[in-house]
């Protein structure tokens, strides 16, 4: 009572004022007493190994406290229902002018809560930002970045920390929501005297070797996928395709992968394709060159009989 009493001389507070910093002061000691209990508890039973389940219920239980923080502290502070809904109503139109961006980003974490564009362990790509989502709250999300300076969707290693009101702002890209696979392309340029034939011959038996294994297990996924988008693709195996380009025959190899294994199989198929072709003399990775092609030495018999009898025998070819 002492103590009580100097407050009141001391700051010049009404008896009801004090009570209730008291019990303010009581409430959130003991609910921050409650939430370390809880955690110790839980972190005793999960293992260090089990790194997303210790942080899933770390967050629960700091959500869980905040939202009891909020709850008491209207209930002390406010006397009668009516009075509740004149506070609510004056908190709400100040917070709608002087925090729209915070009212934002709480109604984007409340939309990722709910509708799901994205969550914990999805590669995403947002406003131009790519990378792997690690973590999401009440204002912003946090993802681990890929790509930038990095190729072939590598992290950077930065983490960057991103306003949850942009899923209402930007379009959000997911690599692995719904249908967990990516189609990838590696193009691979021979010269025209090469034998082109038998160089896809080569490549569509290095990338079934390699993309055979991600289409079977994306033709179960796909089934799944079905049912919450309309997915459907007619062909699913790998398949090399042909083109022809001013500096030679375009050969792109197109297959299913996972958007985390992009990288090591281009790898795997890279070193396959160079020690492959280097076991055909008539077969030339192309690049952009210039030459003089003589048409009566090198070109077709017919078109050198033309050359022969008074044609210009050189022309340009790039």
């Amino acid at each position: 009572m002492e103590l009580i009493d100097w407050f009141k001389d001391r700051f010049n507070l009404g008896e009801e004022i004090l009570q209730k910093l008291l019990l303010t002061a009581i409430t959130l000691v003991v609910l921050y007493l409650i939430r370390t209990f809880v955690l110790r508890f839980i972190f005793r039973r999960i293992s260090e190994e089990e790194y997303e389940g210790r942080y899933l219920w770390k967050r629960a239980v700091k959500n869980a406290y905040y939202l009891l923080v909020l709850t008491f502290m209207i209930l002390i502070w406010v006397d009668k229902i009516g009075a509740v809904g004149t506070f609510l109503g004056l908190v709400s139109a100040g917070i709608a002018i002087a925090l729209r961006d915070p009212l934002v980003n709480l109604a984007g974490w409340l939309f990722i809560v709910v509708r799901k564009p994205l969550q914990l362990g999805d590669r995403i790509q947002i406003n131009g930002i790519a990378g792997d989502v690690i973590d999401v709250r009440f204002f912003q999300f946090t993802i681990n970045e890929i790509n930038n300076w990095v190729d072939a969707d590598q992290s950077t290693g930065r983490i960057i920390h991103i306003p949850n009101g942009y899923v209402f702002q930007h379009p959000q890209a997911n690599y692995t929501q719904g249908f967990p696979h990516i189609w990838n392309e590696i193009g691979v340029m021979v010269t025209f005297e090469s034998n082109w034939k038998k160089a896809e011959e080569i490549l569509l038996e290095i990338v079934n070797e390699h993309g055979e294994k991600f289409s079977i297990s994306a033709k179960k996924k796909l089934l799944e996928a079905s049912k919450q988008f309309l997915i459907f693709y007619r062909t699913l195996s790998p398949i090399v395709y042909v083109d022809v380009k001013e500096s030679g025959v375009m050969l792109t190899m197109r297959y299913l992968v996972q958007p985390r294994k992009r990288r090591s199989s281009e790898d795997l198929i890279w070193r396959d394709v160079l020690t492959a072709f280097a076991k055909h003399q008539d077969i030339d990775f192309a690049y952009p060159t210039q030459r003089i092609y003589y048409n009566a030495n090198e070109g077709k018999d017919e078109l050198r009989r033309n050359a022969d009898g008074g044609l210009d025998p050189i022309g340009p070819r790039g």
